[in-house]
């Protein structure tokens, strides 16, 4: 199948490309991300390979079929920016990665815990200039602390287990809670109660209409003075706005994100040489308690591999048998 690849970097190139060698799919990269200025580019080709920050809303997914593409191979495991309502009715078959390493997201989580808890991120560039001082690096013990869970699939559990290692008591919530969870000793409970007990609260739930701004001005005021946020899922499941007022009246204590709501245009690009346009980012950068990564939890060698071998088969399976267990259905 003819594929062309959109928001591609060296890594992801390195990665396909070894992953075909057992497929043979014809793969064009670009650099480019897919949006309406550049969609004019997939003449030609039977598949759309895109990534989290692409753009396929009706307008590109109208396009899209007009042009005879037959299948979108998303290369991760949330589809937030596709219409699947147009996809379908315009006959685009869609997959995705649902599971690659639920490992690399969960123990990236867990080190965003730890650095902000002992301050690692300030005592590294402290020491590399000589300042060998410990006064602003006091931290706590997680051990006996509680720790909040929103969302128990795969990377909820692995990163539950993490926390449960370090003695922490684990709570969660999930519309579906899951009884092998409980038998681990995880207390699932209801967000109010989640948001008033957690030390530590851990994001791991899907954007959908019912979690965007999840985090808001009137959940953050239900936390624990001096609450700790994470957030490894989706951005917009957190009110950038709201959030930065927390931080700054400390009812937040400690952010680590590795994504956020307004992205696109900012992560997975080398900005150091420029003035960052998005204020509210440059506003988060600021505060010495928050900690934010260019959406790397998923970037290891391991889910890098299975992102790609996965992704490749999805078409395959398409190609040969019109189907796949991947596939997106609304």
């Amino acid at each position: 199948m003819r594929v062309i690849v959109f928001s591609t970097k060296p890594y992801d190139r390195q990665f396909l490309e070894s992953a075909n060698t057992s497929f043979n799919h014809d793969l064009t990269f670009l650099e480019a991300r897919l949006t309406l200025e550049t969609v004019e580019l997939v003449k030609g080709y039977d598949c759309v390979c895109a990534f989290v920050n692409d753009q396929l809303n009706s307008e590109v997914l109208e396009i899209l079929a007009n042009y005879g593409v037959q299948t979108i191979a998303l290369r991760c495991a949330g589809f937030n920016n596709v219409d699947l309502a147009v996809a379908q009715q315009r006959g685009l078959k869609v997959v995705r990665v649902p599971a690659y390493s639920p490992y690399a997201v969960a123990e990236h989580t867990a080190g965003l815990v730890l650095m902000l808890n002992r301050n690692l991120h300030r005592a590294y560039s402290r020491v590399r200039d000589g300042n060998f001082a410990l006064s602003g690096l006091l931290g706590f013990d997680l051990h006996g602390r509680t720790v909040g869970v929103i969302g128990m699939g795969q990377i909820g559990q692995v990163f539950a287990k993490i926390m449960s290692g370090f003695g922490c008591r684990v709570i969660a919530y999930d519309k579906y809670p899951n009884q092998q969870c409980r038998e681990h000793g995880i207390e699932f409970v209801d967000l109010p109660k989640l948001f008033a007990e957690s030390d530590i609260i851990s994001l791991h739930c899907p954007l959908t209409p019912d979690t965007q701004h999840m985090i808001n001005a009137a959940t953050i005021a239900q936390m624990k003075r001096g609450v700790m946020i994470i957030n490894t899922s989706r951005g917009a499941v957190i009110d950038t706005q709201a959030v930065i007022r927390g931080l700054k009246s400390g009812q937040i204590g400690h952010l680590g994100l590795d994504v956020y709501e307004e992205e696109a245009d900012v992560f997975f690009e080398d900005l150091s040489n420029e003035v960052i346009p998005d204020d509210a980012l440059s506003r988060l950068l600021t505060f010495p308690n928050v900690v934010v990564t260019g959406h790397q939890a998923f970037f290891t060698k391991d889910a890098l591999t299975c992102i790609a071998e996965t992704t490749l088969q999805n078409i395959t399976s398409i190609e040969q048998l019109g189907t796949c267990k991947n596939e997106i259905k609304r």
